[in-house]
């Protein structure tokens, strides 16, 4: 017969090992690798967004989710390397907003990848159709280089005046920049104006660009949607100050940082709309099963303390139809 204290001994012994065999047992949580040519610092808010949408379907990073994060700080060259990375890590999904969806797919077509682009993911060739992906892709798809005709036209009914308006592209950046010129060239015949392309693919080019076409002396600027100027919009918005030149941009960002105008889709719902894909995509969901989504919200947003600034007085009618007026 067992003695009291032998007992005693085996039950303390047990109620050590039975912890260390649940932890041993609790499953290991997936891994989201995370590719952007955006920097850190410029994106807490979309990043943000992107946790909602996860948290929407039951995921909480350093809960039962981990995240591998490559940043590509608007070197789109570097962004073959880190999908790369990504993949030899073996990552569970692939997130992708932006430009990193060609170099994600380049990488893999094997590990499921959700991506948020400006232009059609069929003519990219992410997608065999927005209703049937198929292979290993699907996301969003955002619209932002297509709304340059409506940006120009928005920027003629604030500047009625404005005849010649310099436009910003990054080169390096060739399908949004494509995208953007092939909408607002023949948008600027239609309106009346001229336009004139100006190219920077870096910090310093952009202040080489920016002194060039100050030279030019244009009426206003259209800034093209780049993950570079997005990264660098307090410079283009400190360049625009100093030189009270009225600019157009693509996001509500520039905005909020004190730039005058934007139009474009919300670009924050769109990574959230990436989070719920791929929390749906970890819980079994394929790609090929999820249709690529459409941006349905578009936002207007005008800065009247820097119009003041300029000396511009916005239109009653343009400040009823803003979705946001900052004072």
């Amino acid at each position: 017969m067992m003695k009291r204290r032998e007992f005693i001994t085996l039950l303390g012994g047990a109620a050590v090992a039975w912890p260390l065999v649940a932890r041993a047992q609790q499953p290991t949580p997936p891994v989201v690798g995370f590719l952007s040519s955006l920097s850190p610092a410029s994106s807490a808010h979309l990043l943000a967004a992107f946790h909602r949408g996860l948290g929407e379907t039951g995921f909480v990073e350093g809960q039962n989710l981990a995240i591998e994060y490559r940043w590509a700080d608007g070197r789109v060259a570097q962004l073959a390397d880190l999908a790369a990375d990504l993949v030899r890590r073996n990552v569970s999904v692939i997130a992708a907003p932006g430009v990193g969806a060609l170099a994600a797919k380049a990488a893999t077509q094997t590990i499921p990848i959700v991506f948020g682009v400006s232009e059609d993911p069929v003519k990219l060739g992410l997608v065999a159709s927005l209703a049937r992906p198929r292979g290993n892709l699907t996301g969003v798809n955002f619209f932002v280089a297509e709304l340059g005709a409506k940006r120009l036209g928005l920027l003629r009914e604030l500047m009625p005046a404005a005849g010649r308006v310099a436009v910003l592209v990054n080169p390096a950046n060739v399908q949004t920049a494509s995208a953007t010129l092939r909408e607002v060239e023949p948008a600027a015949r239609a309106l009346g104006m001229q336009i004139q392309v100006f190219e920077a693919s870096n910090i310093r080019e952009i202040d080489t660009a920016y002194a060039a076409l100050v030279r030019e002396g244009p009426d206003a600027l259209f800034v093209a949607p780049d993950a570079l100027f997005v990264n660098r919009r307090v410079q283009l918005i400190g360049l625009a100050a100093r030189h009270a030149l009225p600019a157009t941009y693509a996001v509500r960002e520039y905005v909020e940082a004190g730039g005058l105008m934007s139009y474009g889709t919300s670009v924050g719902d769109m990574y959230r709309q990436i989070g719920v894909y791929t929390g749906r995509i970890l819980k079994g969901a394929r790609p090929s099963d999820l249709p690529v989504m459409q941006a349905t919200k578009f936002e207007l947003v005008i800065n009247l303390q820097t119009a003041r600034l300029l000396d511009i007085e916005v239109p009653p009618t343009l400040l009823a139809r803003a979705d946001e007026v900052i004072e």
